[in-house]
């Protein structure tokens, strides 16, 4: 379980109300769950605090319950468009976060649901795939004929989906895991699997608007929800970088970027990653950069000047609005062609 956000509570939840707190969204960032990076991009948590405050508007106007409040602007909460700064702190409602017992590798998600009650953050992330690109982790975990693809074997190059997939993961887990149905049941606790699947599907169709309409391709992303009084409602954040993956032109401007990149030149800690992975499956304990051998190194400047003109020329064309002093999108495309 890892962040790039930083957060601050106002009000705590209780058993019966929502809370009141902050997310400040940092220049930090995280590839392959390993936690913070070495470096920071300058930019970067304003842009999807940008993105992010833009779709939740979007999907209150969609009716969609959320738990966005606004963003702060010289400490008043207000609407995205009433700010000509771009914002890095977001104003939300806050569910009871219980604890999440583990003990020898096993988490218990009865204790967890016995403390939430009916106010909860629901311990799930709702993954929505419309294409399987290339670093899918799709491709590794089922075959094509699964997902409506009339082939054997996944091709190289990505795949749009001829119907969006829908899939769950575990939240607060050190090691994300896709879940069978029975287990994502009990997980869930209150809300239903086929509740959150139709607002995953809701929050895709938005966001795939909106990426279709600034010319750029949704490929995948998640959600996680809260459930208070009966309702679900969208939490977290919602279509950005980091959370979703876009392309424009066919090339990638999501922290795929970044992912991708770490494979090609830094093979030996992205490989020393993934055996840290599978070890911690054969050992008591849930901790498996304990058992990495190796830790990542600091990117250099200009790849960090090209991934902070990504996320910013990214955020101003899809909220529509020159809000970063970035380049044009084809041209900060361009140049980070250079990193693949």
């Amino acid at each position: 379980m890892t962040s790039v956000k930083d957060f601050s509570v106002e009000r705590a939840a209780t058993a019966d109300a929502l809370g009141r707190g902050r997310f400040v969204f940092t220049d930090a960032y995280s590839i392959f769950d390993w936690g913070r990076m070495p470096d920071t991009i300058p930019e970067k948590g304003r842009s999807l605090c940008a993105m992010g405050a833009h779709n939740f508007s979007l999907l209150e106007s969609e009716g969609i319950s959320t738990h966005y409040r606004g963003v702060v602007d010289d400490g008043s909460v207000v609407d995205l468009a009433e700010t000509d700064e771009p914002p890095r702190e977001m104003a939300i409602d806050l569910a009871q976060v219980p604890d999440l017992p583990v003990e020898n590798g096993t988490y218990d998600y009865g204790a967890f649901h016995a403390e939430a009650g009916d106010n909860y953050l629901i311990p799930l992330e709702i993954v929505f795939r419309n294409a399987v690109p290339r670093g899918s982790s799709l491709r590794s975990r089922r075959d094509p004929d699964e997902v409506g693809l009339d082939v054997v074997e996944w091709p190289d190059e990505p795949v749009r989906l001829p119907e969006p997939v829908v899939e769950f993961s575990t939240k607060f887990e050190e090691q994300d895991r896709y879940l069978a149905r029975e287990e994502t049941d009990a997980i869930a606790g209150r809300a239903t699997l086929d509740e959150l699947a139709a607002l995953a599907r809701e929050v895709n169709r938005v966001v795939t608007e909106r990426a279709d309409d600034a010319g750029l391709a949704h490929e995948d992303g998640k959600i996680e929800c809260l459930y208070h009084d009966g309702e679900v409602r969208v939490a977290d954040v919602v279509g950005t970088f980091d959370e979703n993956r876009f392309s424009y032109d066919g090339h990638e401007i999501s922290k795929e970027v970044l992912r991708q990149y770490h494979k090609r030149t830094q093979p030996a800690w992205v490989g020393a990653v993934s055996a840290a992975k599978e070890e911690i499956e054969n050992v008591d304990g849930t901790d498996w950069r304990a058992l990495c051998e190796s830790d990542p190194d600091p990117l250099a400047e200009d790849v960090i000047a090209t991934a902070s003109d990504l996320y910013t020329a990214g955020a101003n064309a899809y909220i529509g609005r020159k809000l970063f002093d970035a380049p044009d999108l084809d041209g900060a495309v361009e140049t980070a062609r250079t990193l693949e």
